[in-house]
């Protein structure tokens, strides 16, 4: 089968940074699905194995988590789908990855493609929405209030893929004040498109402008980037007893400042669940079913903004780099092989 793959972790420029090769098709087995590949988005996490992470024993490293397509062949312990079943999901950090014709992911952190969307817009969701979901939901727990705080949450990086479902979660399942950050008038635009209530730039401090909005302390404060940054404006904008969450990767993280405030700090791993194979694993594969539903019913819209195919190294590497530069807006997919 065709995949995508690299041997030597480094940077993008590189002729081998990912290059086009033949892999043997899988087998399913146990709970495991086998899925036809139709098309695949482009996560940060995609650029930050790439850059790191050496595949074992000289063998191919295949990246690619996101992924759409439909069921082929099925393990024997499996009970929730079937050959032609069309599915998305976000895949397991720790199994080879969705750069590849065929695909094997354990069904329970699968969910139905949305049947209202093409591949390449389905393709843009699984990995951003189960993230910002189990950041809203799981980890910062919205529905419970925070006393005497503003029914608010600021997500800092609203333009990102994380934030951009974010916006659109907390729109279509909350009564929460929306704030989301952007500091170019295109991505400022298009977090007003997704449904957030005010928009702050990063680009200059939170703070003031969050207090400028006359809407009082937020409870919440979701970070999906540069929170080595915007740390000491959180500490400063979030209200007592408020929870704070962040996805990104900062050299350390003091929050020691938190403590006047009592703010708990929340990291949130989308692939925790499949890592660990916790016991409900499976919410996930719920999750998923949830944000289907959500989509088919008009009330979350996809996130992709830019389409390449086929599904190749040299587009894989324009997606990398775009990725790499920080100014992708939404989602970038590839569709095809």
């Amino acid at each position: 089968m065709k995949a995508i793959g690299y041997k030597t972790p480094g940077t993008i420029e590189r002729e081998d940074a990912l290059v086009d090769i033949e892999l043997p098709r899988p087998v399913p087995t146990g709970r495991d699905l086998l899925v036809a590949v139709r098309a695949v988005s482009v996560n940060p996490v995609d650029t930050k194995v790439r850059r790191s992470a050496a595949p074992a024993n000289g063998d191919w490293k295949v990246l690619g988590w996101d992924a759409v397509g439909h069921v082929v062949e099925v393990g024997d312990e499996v009970n929730s789908f079937r050959p032609g079943d069309e599915v998305f999901y976000a895949g397991s950090i720790t199994q080879p990855g969705s750069n590849s014709e065929f695909h094997l992911v354990d069904e329970r952190i699968v969910g139905p493609k949305p049947s209202s969307l093409s591949n390449a817009e389905a393709a843009a969701l699984p990995l951003t929405a189960l993230t910002a979901w189990e950041m809203l939901f799981d980890r910062l727990d919205v529905a419970k209030p925070v006393p005497g705080a503003a029914k608010a949450i600021l997500i800092v990086g609203g333009a990102g893929g994380v934030g951009s479902v974010a916006i659109q979660l907390a729109r279509a399942l909350t009564d929460l004040t929306v704030i989301a950050t952007a500091s170019r008038p295109e991505t400022q635009a298009w977090v007003r498109e997704l449904g957030a209530h005010h928009v702050v730039d990063h680009s200059n401090p939170l703070a003031e402008q969050v207090a400028a909005l006359g809407i009082g302390a937020p409870a919440f404060v979701f970070s999906t980037t540069e929170t080595h940054r915007h740390l000491e404006e959180i500490v400063g904008l979030i209200a007592p007893q408020g929870r704070f969450g962040l996805i990104d990767d900062p050299e350390s993280l003091d929050v020691v400042p938190f403590k006047r405030k009592a703010v708990s700090t929340h990291w949130e791993l989308m692939f925790t669940r499949s890592l660990f194979e916790t016991t409900d694993m499976s919410e996930q594969g719920r999750i998923l079913s949830e944000v289907a539903r959500l989509v088919d019913e008009g009330r979350i819209r996809t996130t992709v903004t830019e389409r390449l195919a086929p599904i190749n190294a040299a587009n894989l590497r324009r997606a990398h780099t775009l990725i790499e530069s920080g100014k992708a807006r939404g989602k970038v997919v590839l569709e095809g092989f």
